[in-house]
This record gives structure tokens, C-alpha cells and sequence, in this order.
């Protein structure tokens, strides 16, 4: 049996190229709106935020260059600056290496989920999702790192 939870994976496992891009596109630019004006320790919203959809593309331990091509154009507009893949592949191994870290940003993302409204809350959850969903499968393990922002 299916929790709520795992019929909107499959909703976002099964959207197409254009819809995808259209509501990652339209999130994005609200999340990050709202996310400049937050700092959590010293380190910026934008910062967190994108440290964050760098460590759900990696929440399945890989990080393949469909995945990588298709959520491109988000990371390029939030990090303001065109990136490689080889540039990306470089980053998650270095990330990949410490996995200290990825705990350290799911916490400041909580911190940082506590000070904005539900709308902008459920947003981060949905692009999220979406990053996980890039290659047409939300793993196990993505899975698991999507619930610790619900939670």
C-alpha cells in the first residue's frame, strides 16, 4: 500500500521535461527570493540552500550527467555562474568525502525551514523532490532525505 508520500514521488517521477523545468524554474526563483534575506550561522540562505540541492543530487550516492544536464540551469541561476559537470563532479566527491557535511547542511536547512512560511516550507520540499526525481526515480536513500525535511 502507498503512503501519501510515495503517490507524489511517483507524480514527480512521471512529470515531463517541460512541466518539470517549468515548476522548478518558477520554486527556485521564489525560494531564493526568500532565502537572501536569511542568514543561519554565519553562512548565507542562497548558501545553505544551494549546498542543500547539491546534497540531493547526491542523496543517491551518484551523480550522473542526465541527472546533472537536467537540473543545470537551476543550479547555474543559483549559484549565478555557469558550471561544468566536470566542476560538479570535482564538488561532490569533495562533498562526498565528508559526509559530516551533508549532515551539518540537512541541519541548517531545518533551522532555516523553522523561519519561513509553509508556502515557501513546502516549495524547498517540492524542488527537492524534483532534483531527486531528475532521473525518473526518487531511490530509497533519496527517499530517506526528503523525510528529514518533513520531519
Amino acid at each position: 500500500m502507498f503512503s501519501e508520500f510515495d503517490k507524489l514521488c511517483k507524480e514527480f517521477e512521471n512529470l515531463d521535461p517541460v512541466t518539470y523545468s517549468e515548476v522548478l524554474k518558477q520554486k527556485s526563483v521564489k525560494i531564493i527570493a526568500v532565502m537572501s534575506a536569511i542568514t543561519e550561522n554565519g553562512v548565507s540562505g542562497v548558501q545553505i540552500y544551494t549546498s542543500f540541492i547539491i546534497s540531493a543530487i547526491m542523496a543517491d550516492g551518484k551523480l550522473d550527467e542526465s541527472e546533472f544536464n537536467l537540473i543545470r540551469p537551476a543550479l547555474e541561476t543559483m549559484l549565478g555562474q555557469e558550471i561544468t559537470y566536470e566542476e560538479a563532479k570535482a564538488a561532490f566527491k569533495m562533498i562526498k568525502k565528508d559526509a559530516k557535511d551533508n549532515r551539518f547542511i540537512v541541519d541548517l536547512m531545518v533551522d532555516i525551514l523553522g523561519q519561513v512560511s509553509p508556502e515557501i516550507k513546502a516549495d524547498i520540499i517540492i524542488v527537492t523532490m524534483l532534483v531527486c526525481a531528475v532521473d525518473g526515480k526518487i531511490s530509497y536513500k533519496e527517499k530517506k532525505w526528503i523525510k528529514q525535511l518533513i520531519e
